[in-house]
């Protein structure tokens, strides 16, 4: 990772280590870009940090988080969005302390930058980062340390996945990401996505490892889907990707 925090641990944390009681755990949703924001906090040290905040409901974020007396340590971003622009800016301003973090692999800037196995610690808790790329070349996977619920961002959705079709995406490789870095976590394993059109709020690693339509496919029969999605562009692409490029250090809207 480049740079460093207090907070971060360069090192992957042991199953189980320091869970003794459950994360704090808030999920929130932004209903143009039917995106969810999720929020982490130790109760105990009132550490937290937020996952794919959005510019929109920042606003409501940090109030959340103010109500919740905890202190923001981080909003994370899975990968550089195409449908909406992070609130990543706005809350380092909003909330100071608070700092901005996303993949090397994105390109995008930030105060930190993430590498396949760190690790990003709050209080007792940590998030051990998962390299998922396909969707994008820079998505990650954020896994609790005790591997009971893992932020999928776009390359697992329920019952679906992110779409390979932009920003230098790959069918194959995201076949591969979600085999390999997701579905080998335990079954029980909850799965939160940054997004679902259809009401779902969560779903389990077993649940999509046999129900999943895409990823239950053999990989050239994923590759045949993926490839003929003919999906329209998204609305905010052309704002949200130069915008999320400069994560979490642009300048906030006035």
């Amino acid at each position: 990772m480049a740079g460093s925090a207090p907070g971060v641990v360069w090192r992957r944390l042991s199953r189980r280590a320091g869970t003794a009681a459950p994360v704090l755990l808030r999920q929130m949703f932004e209903p143009k870009s039917c995106t969810y924001t999720y929020l982490l906090g130790d109760r105990e040290s009132r550490e937290a940090l937020l996952i794919d905040p959005v510019l929109e409901t920042a606003a409501r974020d940090a109030r959340l988080v103010k109500e919740l007396g905890l202190r923001l340590l981080y909003a994370v971003n899975t990968h550089c969005h195409a449908d909406h622009i992070t609130g990543s800016g706005l809350l380092r301003s909003l909330l100071p302390g608070c700092q901005s973090v996303i993949s090397r692999l994105s390109g995008a800037q930030a105060d930190l930058h993430l590498e396949d196995g760190d690790s990003i610690r709050f209080g007792r808790f940590a998030l051990e980062t998962r390299a998922s790329p396909g969707h994008t070349p820079g998505c990650v996977t954020f896994v609790l340390n005790d591997h009971s619920m893992a932020f999928t961002g776009d390359a697992l959705l329920i019952r679906g996945c992110g779409r390979t079709d932009f920003q230098q995406g790959c069918a194959k490789t995201l076949y591969h990401s979600v085999h390999e870095k997701i579905f080998t976590l335990p079954g029980d394993c909850l799965i939160y996505p940054a997004h679902d059109y259809h009401g779902l709020t969560v779903s389990t690693v077993e649940e999509e490892r046999t129900l999943n339509p895409r990823l239950t496919l053999s990989c050239e029969e994923f590759v045949k889907v993926m490839d003929n999605l003919n999906l329209p562009k998204p609305l905010q692409i052309d704002i949200a990707v130069p915008a999320n490029m400069r994560c979490g250090v642009q300048t906030p809207p006035s």
